[in-house]
């Protein structure tokens, strides 16, 4: 049986569905915004600094730049990616040696794990290789766990550092490393950005562009449409993409080839959008 949104593809000539929540890097929207954090990243990297800071708000597109940035990774980089990392002194540890593929005995103590980390990071270093911890949603480590992550940083072998952090999270995490007590770790910082929400204007160009990519000849959202989206959602891509994916069955239920403001309209009116509050209603579709 084939499903709606198979339909829906086919009805607006489209290979694929252009605004799936998963981050795909194959359509990576090279805002200035992005362009300017992707660049940071890229510094950061290349000037081996200690911890790199990225934030912004909840589907601002961190997690897509962040994979679109490990595939382009060369291979002297290890790369250990820890996610919704949680827990206190020595269960940090633990998570970073599983992303590194290592072994942490349960019933090794805090200085054991600390002396096998050291001791890989030394031998990685031997072989030619630098150690990249990614830490995705690092607002949850809290400011123990990101002293800790300080203390990584401490393990050199003459100039050169072994270990390089890369610490991805929402603007609280911004707010955690700002405080009083985390100087020390705030000073390590030499890369940071914030990813802000896209303006209305860049949404036009997002949604046209992440339409394109999907095989559409042209933007199926009218001007009006996508004015209503961005008041809608706030410019947060991953909104922006729960909005336009409703709209456009909706559109394909009635019908259409084209999604009007009126649409959009409808999705927040019936309530199945969760993301924002309905727009303001009375405003021509040209």
């Amino acid at each position: 049986m084939t499903s709606s949104l198979d339909i829906y593809t086919e009805h607006f000539g489209l290979r694929e569905r252009p605004f799936s929540l998963v981050p795909d890097p194959d359509f990576m929207f090279w805002s200035p915004v992005h362009r300017w954090t992707y660049t940071m990243l890229e510094y950061g990297l290349l000037t081996r600094a200690p911890i790199t800071l990225i934030t912004g708000e909840v589907g601002a597109g961190k997690t897509t730049l962040l994979q679109y940035l490990l595939r382009q990774l060369d291979d002297d980089l290890k790369i250990g990616l820890i996610s919704n990392a949680q827990g206190g002194r020595g269960e940090l540890l633990r998570w970073v040696l599983m992303a590194l593929d290592q072994p942490a005995d349960p019933q090794a103590d805090y200085v054991e794990l600390f002396a096998a980390f050291q001791a890989y990071l030394i031998e990685e270093y031997a072989r030619g290789r630098r150690v990249l911890l990614i830490f995705d949603e690092a607002q949850n480590l809290g400011t123990e766990a990101l002293e800790e992550l300080r203390m990584f940083t401490n393990i050199n072998s003459n100039k050169d550092e072994l270990i390089q952090l890369l610490l991805v999270g929402q603007p609280e995490l911004r707010d955690m490393v700002r405080g009083p007590n985390m100087t020390q770790f705030a000073q390590r910082i030499t890369a940071t950005f914030h990813l802000p929400a896209m303006d209305a204007a860049t949404v036009r160009r997002y949604i046209g562009h992440r339409l394109k990519v999907a095989g559409a000849e042209k933007n199926i959202f009218s001007p009006a449409a996508t004015e209503l989206i961005h008041e809608a959602t706030g410019g947060v891509p991953r909104l922006v993409n729960q909005l336009c994916d409703y709209a456009l069955v909706y559109a394909f239920t009635d019908g259409r080839k084209r999604v009007m403001r009126l649409t959009v309209q409808r999705v927040l009116d019936d309530g199945v959008f969760f993301g924002g509050g309905a727009a303001p209603r009375e405003k021509a579709d040209p």
